[in-house]
């Protein structure tokens, strides 16, 4: 497992605790749908990166 593999996948971790918690807090939805979004697409890179898939 590389660096930024780990790197991009404990920040899709982090901001996954930032929805849930902006989620308990009502924030506005659209503000949870972005944050959502660039959870997904660090969780995709930091996997795809892994070296167990060459």
């Amino acid at each position: 497992m590389s660096g930024l593999s780990t790197a991009l996948i404990v920040i899709g971790l982090f901001l996954i605790g930032g929805i849930y918690s902006f989620v308990k807090q009502q924030m506005p939805k659209s503000l949870i749908v972005l944050l959502s979004i660039g959870a997904a697409m660090c969780l995709v890179a930091g996997v795809l990166r892994l070296e167990v898939w060459n």
